[in-house]
């Protein structure tokens, strides 16, 4: 198995996967679009004999990996950040194998995010204005090709300071389909 996770950062979640896939002989690959944090996951991955996995520089919407050679990804809360989301699950459907999945964790919006904080700098640092509402998450999903979405979980959804906008963490999963 090969499990991808996306803006792996120091690779906290890649090692994770990484100790649970050992056994079963498999391998995890973390994109990030920072050269710092690449080469500190590779520094961790040296030092604590990671034989089974890589980490490569590369951003979500243009994923360094080949298609169709993924069998699951991952990521947790980079998703809002990426300003093209169509164009990064494409790219996420383009490297998935037949009947290959993802899990990712992200905040989602109530409803649409409103345009005057979409253009806000620092709500986009509070990873607020890059958030899709759930119709918006399957419409990019269905949009991309895949089929079996499902809310895995999600947290109480809290108001922000716009009280006209509710976010929450919620972690979703949706499939490539085997035909495909």
């Amino acid at each position: 198995m090969t499990v991808l996770d996306l803006g792996c950062g120091g690779g906290i979640d890649v090692f994770a996967a990484a100790n649970k896939l050992r056994p079963l002989n498999g391998h995890v690959i973390g994109v990030d679009s920072t050269i710092k944090m690449i080469a500190r996951a590779r520094r961790t991955a040296t030092l604590n004999n990671y034989m089974n996995v890589e980490f490569r520089l590369g951003e979500i919407e243009n994923l360094p990996v080949e298609k169709e050679t993924i069998d699951v990804v991952t990521s947790n809360c980079v998703v809002n950040l990426v300003p093209d989301k169509l164009r990064a699950f494409q790219e996420i459907y383009r490297v998935l194998k037949k009947g290959g999945s993802m899990t990712i964790s992200d905040v989602i919006a109530k409803q649409p995010v409103p345009e005057r904080i979409k253009k806000d700098p620092e709500k986009w640092s509070e990873c607020v204005s890059g958030a899709l509402s759930i119709d918006e998450l399957k419409s990019l999903l269905v949009e991309s090709g895949f089929v079996d979405f499902k809310i895995l979980e999600d947290s109480k959804w809290d108001k922000t300071e716009d009280k006209d906008l509710e976010l929450a963490s919620v972690t979703f999963y949706a499939m490539k389909p085997k035909g495909s």
